[in-house]
């Protein structure tokens, strides 16, 4: 976890984003580090944990990360936590919680509303079924080598 509050350190030293940062650790080895890059690379998506896991994803040549424990200065925001489950992260051990980052201005309970729909979405989706899309699909999961021609 120290690592992860210095990697949080190294990010709010040079104006790159929040006070997050995260360490991916696989038997007992530091496998990546990162911290929030949002501000730094204009990417609302380049949180510390997801930053740690696209570093862990290349130096592992694997996009599962099974076996390995995540440790991060705050509680997963929704996105976050949805980016671990898809990485087959084993475990999280954080520091602050969502309240914590609620108090200094990072407050993600409206995404987890809309998502459990205790609040109305203010983002229009419209479904628009294709059959080329469909097929497109139904290509890549009947295909076992998910090679597509």
């Amino acid at each position: 976890m120290k690592m992860a509050i210095e990697e949080a350190k190294r990010g709010i030293e040079a104006g790159e984003g929040g006070p997050f940062g995260a360490v991916i650790v696989k038997d007992g080895e530091v496998v990546a580090k990162g911290h929030n890059e949002v501000v730094k690379t204009n990417d609302p998506t380049a949180h510390a944990e997801i930053i740690a896991i696209r570093r862990a994803s290349r130096i592992l040549n694997a996009f599962h990360l099974e076996g390995c424990v995540l440790f991060v200065t705050g509680e997963p925001c929704p996105m976050c936590f949805a980016a671990i489950h898809w990485a087959h992260i084993e475990k999280v051990v954080y520091c602050n919680t969502k309240a914590d980052a609620a108090a200094i201005g990072f407050d993600d309970a409206f995404i987890t509303e809309i998502i459990l729909g205790k609040r109305s979405d203010p983002v229009l989706f419209e479904h628009r079924p294709d059959a080329t899309c469909q097929r497109l699909f139904k290509r890549w999961y009947e295909n076992p080598d998910k090679v597509l021609y």
